[in-house]
């Protein structure tokens, strides 16, 4: 007999109807990468909903716990002022820049308290969208950790540094700066569309008319990143940045010169094997090259060029100089640094632009196979007395960072080196 329980038709055809548009527009969220074709394709979007979900979650029961700590954060004089007086000061940085906005988040609630009137045009959305939004909402799900470390509290400079009359609007952006996706309006097929912007973060507190108390919020202004290669092209002369990877071949810095010359954001590679953004047929340079580190013991050297995958699958060739961090009680090589300089630059100019291929790159063996060999090869001490080679690190201002990874990597004994190794053998399996 017939199910008179269940709803009527209509009613079953519409919740149907429902969820699989709740389905296309999970979807749409998903990274291009990560999208494939057939029934598993819901699994993977469930999946990714679901991990997001938890990600968000964790990340803002981390926050309160850590506001609860830093209710005041030490040492730090941070003014107070009204939302008027936040347009005021913002615009001054952002209205020579048609690309820029500025935006203030409470970070008591996520909340954004004031955004720029050109945030609407930027992200192509109606001004009323960001009424009670909490900003991460506007986020790429992978980078909602990203803006989270980088904001705080104890981290961010106070305003009131860069409010100082004497400081020019070049130093307050020479502050610590982040990468993020922000969603700017949908594409075809109803797809969000993702912008990268550079944010530059600092702390303030907004006098909030409904609460008595000033509340604790990040400033924060945001500039859209394009592409490298379209107009305004970075110069060719320009076209440089450094990146230092560890004896296990992991990503370990991107400077920020590479965004922009890559598509990536330097949270997309740092852990990564550097071998699998490579040119296939260029990979087995990489031994003769890292054969080459232990001979010049951390002096600079020039190598030749090499094809990088960029974000949006197309190759470009950079020519490339190596030198390496020694550690000098075990002499062996601690980390190494690459300086790298764009020759030819991709087919399609928008680095950013989305690959087309749909599944992940299918790992090539000899990808595992040339990162065991590069590691069993660093594992021997080097014997020539070259000083440690930061000569080709450029302006990049990361000696310190570095200095203090080279001696975190190495105080924990040898054992660091096993777990690094597991680290790219679990990545290259997963």
């Amino acid at each position: 007999g017939e199910d008179l329980s269940g709803p009527p038709q209509s009613t079953k055809a519409k919740t149907q109807k429902e969820l699989l548009k709740t389905l296309q527009e999970l979807k749409a969220h998903l990274p291009a990468e990560k999208r494939i074709k057939g029934k598993s394709s819901v699994l993977t979007t469930l999946k990714y909903a679901l991990k997001s979900i938890k990600q968000v979650k964790a990340n803002e029961e981390y926050y309160q716990l850590l506001m609860i700590n830093e209710s005041q954060p030490s040492g730090l004089n941070v003014s107070s002022y009204t939302v008027e007086e936040v347009e005021t000061i913002t615009s001054e940085y952002i209205m020579k820049n048609a690309d820029m906005f500025a935006v203030a988040v409470s970070l008591i609630t996520g909340k954004i308290v004031y955004i720029s009137d050109q945030a609407a045009s930027i992200l192509r959305c109606k001004r009323g969208y960001f009424k009670n939004a909490k900003f991460v909402e506007l986020l790429a799900p992978q980078d909602v950790s990203v803006f989270y470390t980088s904001t705080t509290p104890y981290r961010l400079p106070s305003w009131n540094i860069c409010s100082r009359a004497e400081s020019s609007t070049q130093d307050c952006m020479e502050e610590k700066s982040f990468f993020c996706r922000i969603s700017a309006g949908k594409e075809r097929e109803n797809e969000i569309c993702y912008h990268p912007f550079r944010m530059t973060p600092y702390l303030i507190k907004v006098q909030d008319p409904e609460v008595a108390e000033d509340q604790l919020c990040c400033v924060l202004l945001a500039e859209k990143v394009h592409s490298g290669y379209e107009a305004p092209r970075i110069p060719p002369d320009k076209r440089i940045f450094t990146t230092t990877h560890t004896p296990t071949c992991l990503f370990q810095d991107v400077d920020e010169r590479a965004v922009p010359l890559l598509g990536y954001l330097p949270q997309d590679l740092i852990g990564t094997p550097v071998l699998v953004h490579l040119h296939p047929n260029d990979r087995p340079l990489m031994l003769a090259i890292h054969k080459k580190i232990l001979q010049y013991g951390g002096q600079p050297f020039d190598y030749s060029p090499i094809r990088f995958c960029t974000r949006n699958g197309d190759y470009i060739t950079m020519d490339t100089s190596w030198s390496s961090f020694i550690n000098p009680w075990s002499r062996k090589v601690s980390f190494i640094i690459g300086r790298h300089k764009v020759r030819t630059g991709p087919l399609n100019e928008d680095v950013f632009a989305a690959p087309n291929y749909t599944e992940d790159r299918i790992l090539h063996p000899s990808v595992q196979e040339i990162t065991e060999q590069i590691y069993r090869l660093l594992l021997q001490p080097v014997h020539n007395s070259g000083s440690s080679g930061y000569g080709s690190l450029g302006s990049n201002g990361s000696h310190e960072h570095l200095m203090s990874v080279a001696s975190s990597s190495d105080s924990t004994g040898n054992n660091n080196d096993d777990t690094q190794k597991d680290k790219t053998v679990s990545f290259l399996l997963s």
